[in-house]
């Protein structure tokens, strides 16, 4: 069984993304499942419609329970408005923002931004440094030392995984964040993938937020309530466990330092509810493999190359049953991961970049 000699460095400035950049794994060319040029094209065919409809739906829902919660203010009959407010605010702008930082989402331009900034406010990124680190996690996938998105480290931290299903480790670090951004600071891991143009954008949106904050608390204060901080800021930490319960299946438990994304990445098999809160992240293969795949066509992608991918999970509790084993083997052996059979009609992973910078034992 091979061993790792040297230890993961996940700091963006660390040894391990400079071995990435040295060795060609940083920025590498990627496995993809082949499609037909044609039918490529027409999967990457934007349109308003659907995302207008899951808007509509999405803010239209948030408003009847923000407005049910507010009715029964100071009953426990407010609390399934208020958790379920929650959600929507801290779990689906997840999603939303992701899928909109990608421009997929909307045909129309100004659509995707709208929906984007309201979406990153809700969930605490700011838009100008979360656009510049998602494209970075999208060209160097799980790649350590050069993904800043990397939410499950090795060996894990369990207990920071459960505090975040509150939003606690997230929202704090968000905050810090914005009052580092706000007093006009970038940090040293900001600046490997934020062009210095963009830098003063991402501070006077850090600015606009800490007043919409200072205003918030300043009426909680006024009021003598926090109502206004049920509504503004705490869902995103009574509301955070759907996005971390969906999110930890992306990656969790899989190979890190790989060029194929069905190595690292996982599809799961989930209800429709989660599926509209997820904005269908669930074919998460499939979207890291064509990132430009609008989330509606995913479904169609999925159907389309499920020949050339591991099997789905059938459910978010299978994809649990086989995570949280891995999760606990890598306590003891971090150069574990899973390595899932592929069909018969698939071509063979591309790993050589696994095999010589991080030999795993499975």
């Amino acid at each position: 069984m091979a061993s790792q000699t040297k230890k993961r460095d996940y700091d963006l400035l660390g040894e391990s993304g400079r071995t990435a950049i040295e060795t060609g794994l940083a920025a590498a060319e990627w496995y993809h499942t082949d499609i037909p040029r044609k039918e490529m094209k027409a999967l990457m065919q934007r349109s308003d419609a659907p995302a207008i409809r899951d808007t509509i739906i999405w803010l239209g829902a948030m408003a009847i329970f923000a407005g049910l919660g507010i009715y029964f203010w100071g009953s426990w009959v407010a609390v399934p408005f208020f958790l379920a407010y929650g959600v929507l605010y801290g779990s689906a702008t997840d999603s939303r923002w992701h899928e909109c930082g990608h421009g997929t989402a909307f045909k129309t331009r100004w659509m995707n931004d709208v929906v984007y900034q309201i979406a990153c406010f809700m969930i605490m990124r700011n838009p100008v440094t979360w656009r510049w680190s998602h494209a970075r996690h999208h060209t160097d996938t799980v790649i350590v030392g050069r993904d800043p998105e990397i939410a499950v480290m090795r060996p894990p931290d369990l207990f920071r995984l459960v505090l975040n299903f509150f939003g606690i480790l997230d929202a704090w670090h968000a905050i810090v964040d914005m009052l580092r951004n706000a007093f006009g600071v970038v940090s040293a891991a900001e600046k490997t993938f934020i062009p210095e143009m963009e830098q003063p954008k991402a501070i006077r949106i850090a600015r606009i937020w800490l007043a919409i904050y200072v205003a918030t608390i300043a009426a909680a204060i006024a009021m003598g309530s926090i109502l206004p901080l049920v509504l503004v800021g705490l869902p995103r930490l009574y509301g955070a466990w759907h996005h971390v319960l969906t999110g930890l299946l992306q990656h969790g438990g899989l190979a890190d330092n790989v060029i194929d994304h069905r190595l690292n990445s996982r599809t799961v098999y989930m209800n429709p509810i989660s599926r509209f809160i997820y904005w269908n992240m669930n074919y998460h293969v499939e979207h890291h493999m064509f990132p430009m795949v609008p989330y509606h066509a995913l479904p169609k992608l999925h159907a389309m190359i499920k020949h050339d991918l591991p099997a789905p999970n059938p459910s978010i509790w299978s994809g649990y049953r086989e995570m949280i084993p891995a999760f606990l083997r890598q306590l003891r052996n971090e150069d574990y991961f899973l390595k899932r059979d592929l069909p018969a009609t698939a071509r063979p992973y591309r790993e050589e970049f696994h095999n010589e910078l991080a030999p795993a034992a499975q």
